[in-house]
């Protein structure tokens, strides 16, 4: 996981091929003018998701990993909290994995939380259990989905 100024992701883009694509799109663009939406850069491999997220508590987040991508998430409008707990340590060990969605979801309670300001951004890697979304009036936000 990492967490960082958005001014700062540059410093990031040799962590993964397709992300000096993911870190042109967001320079090259103002980012609280995209509308929700999915924008494929480059194919399936590389997506750009705007959303708008509902209110959440910490107690509906629900615990999730991806086995094919990386999510970059980036809040736009307001500050999200993020869970986090490394994807080992989160139970049930067999949940099921939708290969649809790449996404695994998983029970409890993350095992700390921080929250991610307008301006900033998380990267969650597959060993990364993240429950985004915390807000108590939602955020709009933008995922990058980067095939890992």
């Amino acid at each position: 996981m990492v967490i960082d100024k958005l001014e700062n992701i540059e410093k990031y883009a040799s962590l993964n091929p397709l992300f000096a694509q993911a870190v042109e799109f967001l320079k090259s663009h103002d980012l609280n003018a995209l509308e929700p939406g999915k924008t494929e850069l480059k194919g399936k491999d590389l997506l750009v998701n705007v959303t708008e997220t509902k209110p959440k508590s910490k107690e509906q987040a629900r615990l999730e990993t991806h086995r094919d991508f990386i999510d970059i998430q980036i809040p736009l409008s307001g500050t999200e909290t993020m869970g986090y707990t490394p994807a080992a340590d989160c139970r049930p060990a067999d949940a099921p994995y939708n290969a649809e969605k790449d996404i695994t979801f998983f029970e409890g309670a993350a095992q700390s939380y921080i929250d991610v300001h307008p301006g900033m951004f998380a990267i969650f890697f597959p060993q990364d259990g993240h429950a985004p979304g915390i807000t108590p009036e939602g955020v709009k936000k933008i995922i990058i989905k980067v095939k890992a």
